[in-house]
């Protein structure tokens, strides 16, 4: 499969591959590709199969940034498409789709003049189909004014929806939760914020860094944080309590075993043990963490669902009563493309139902802004569009993690290779980009609580500044933002 890459009704000279997967039925990625590169102002994809497949990469758009955009999935033919054309026309037909999907159909409002312009100018490019120079260009104009309408249905929809959750009462003062950082918990500041926001509050567990030797736990950390948010009114949810990324994995087992009976072992014991511990303080448990996505041991299919299972026998059996999550890392599954141990997100899903594995809900993460599979940035339909898929899950659902930057990086977080979000990354960016992601995803019924991932600005995150407080503990916009939507459920509940 071959694109013409054009700009400004040009072909591209210059072009950087970001991102770039090829996906069959369901969005799943291919597996199968030999590669995909451009020259000459062309994308090249060459795969195994001749299945028709999707290509999805970071792709600029005046006026949005750069997003992680995909076409339709279309056949092998020897004449190149125009990739222009081809993002265009995906971006028209998902519009389609969803409004069906949403009943968002008013032949009186706004809404139906933009959407005509978008088609408008995308039949104008067919018609141009032969002079790829200006079918581009008007493809790009296409584009953009597709994603603007996208952008507003997605919006409208949430905001309906949302409305009806505030009239039902259906959000409580422990929807919203963040991740704390013990490390931080005896800053004055950094406590006053955290308290005054929030009524759900996660502590996060590496077992690496509590089971450094083996049998040998040291909860020192984990004490003083339960030291300083007990007795606070607060509901409280502790893990990712096994997360197979090497970070957070006992170096001792990491060069000790491979055996898959014998990690096994070691990861019930310390669920047990820390579990056990914590019961009567802990609402509820991240039993496991991206098992679809993050292997460091390479498990297989099979033993990836067994060691979902142990971690949730282990929890339930020390402790009956709170809520077991089962996280989901990177929705979209950009990762299946690249590893051959990892599972499609929505396969590991139903797989872990069908297993009868026993557990309470499973939660979803949203992480952007770096060039790795799953964090280049998406625009507000396609998370509307992902969330859901999630809807037909028989389980609750819970966004257990979100971040976003307040400013451009360096290296893998450069805007160029991860993406932005409208414009240029800045704390007014990073506070709009919040408040549409808060109201897409409060806004569905199904997703119980959204929990955001990092409170203050440290050294040690993973993308630069997203923080909803700044390295002096101050509010940013972003945390009034968060503020807003606790004070409309605060009010709506007291109504």
């Amino acid at each position: 499969m071959k694109f013409l890459v054009y700009k400004d009704g040009q072909l591209r000279k210059d072009f950087t591959l970001s991102g770039a997967y090829l996906f069959g039925a369901d969005m799943i990625p291919f597996r199968h590709i030999e590669a995909i590169r451009f020259e000459d102002g062309v994308i090249e994809c060459t795969k195994k199969s001749q299945d028709a497949a999707g290509l999805a990469l970071l792709w600029p758009v005046e006026g949005f940034g750069r997003l992680l955009l995909s076409t339709t999935r279309i056949p092998e033919r020897a004449e190149p498409y125009i990739l222009n054309v081809e993002l265009a026309r995906a971006r028209l037909m998902q519009i389609t789709l969803k409004r069906e999907d949403w009943a968002l159909f008013d032949q009186s409002d706004t809404l139906e003049a933009q959407a005509q312009e978008a088609q408008d100018l995308f039949i104008d490019a067919l018609q141009h189909i032969c002079n790829p120079e200006k079918a581009s260009v008007l493809a790009d104009k296409a584009l953009a004014k597709g994603l603007e309408f996208s952008e507003t249905l997605a919006a409208r929809h949430a905001e309906q929806y949302l409305a009806l959750r505030f009239k039902n009462r259906g959000l409580g003062r422990h929807s919203l939760g963040c991740v704390v950082e013990p490390t931080l918990l005896k800053n004055q500041r950094y406590r006053k914020w955290l308290l005054e926001m929030f009524g759900f509050v996660t502590i996060p567990i590496n077992w690496g860094a509590i089971e450094k030797k083996r049998g040998e736990f040291d909860f020192d950390l984990l004490d003083d944080c339960l030291d300083a948010l007990g007795g606070k009114r607060l509901a409280l949810c502790a893990g990712p309590l096994l997360c197979f990324e090497p970070s957070l994995v006992p170096q001792w087992l990491l060069k000790d075993t491979k055996d898959f009976e014998k990690i096994r072992e070691r990861a019930y014991e310390f669920v047990s043990a820390i579990v056990s511990r914590y019961a009567k303080y802990i609402h509820a448990w991240r039993v496991i963490s991206g098992m679809n996505a993050a292997n460091c041991f390479e498990f297989s299919f099979e033993q990836a669902l067994e060691m979902t299972r142990t971690a949730c026998l282990a929890a339930k059996a020390a402790d009956n009563k709170s809520r077991k999550i089962v996280d989901i890392l990177c929705p979209w599954g950009e990762y299946y493309a690249f590893n051959k141990t990892t599972v499609p997100p929505l396969v590991y899903a139903d797989m872990v139902i069908q297993s009868g594995i026993s557990f309470d809900a499973f939660g979803l993460q949203f992480h952007f802004g770096k060039d790795e599979p799953g964090m280049h940035v998406r625009d507000m339909m396609q998370i509307s569009s992902r969330l859901d898929c999630f809807a037909a899950v028989p389980k609750a659902i819970h966004i257990t993690g979100v971040s976003i930057p307040d400013r451009p990086g360096a290296g893998p977080t450069d805007p160029q290779l991860a993406g932005c979000w409208r414009s240029a990354w800045d704390p007014e960016v990073q506070a709009d980009w919040l408040e549409q992601f808060y109201k897409v995803s409060l806004g569905r019924p199904f997703i119980n609580t959204v929990t955001y991932s990092h409170l203050a600005d440290t050294g040690s995150l993973p993308v630069a500044g997203c923080g909803l407080l700044n390295e002096k503990c101050n509010p940013k916009q972003s945390f009034l933002v968060v503020a807003k939507f606790q004070k409309a459920i605060h009010k709506h509940l007291h109504q």
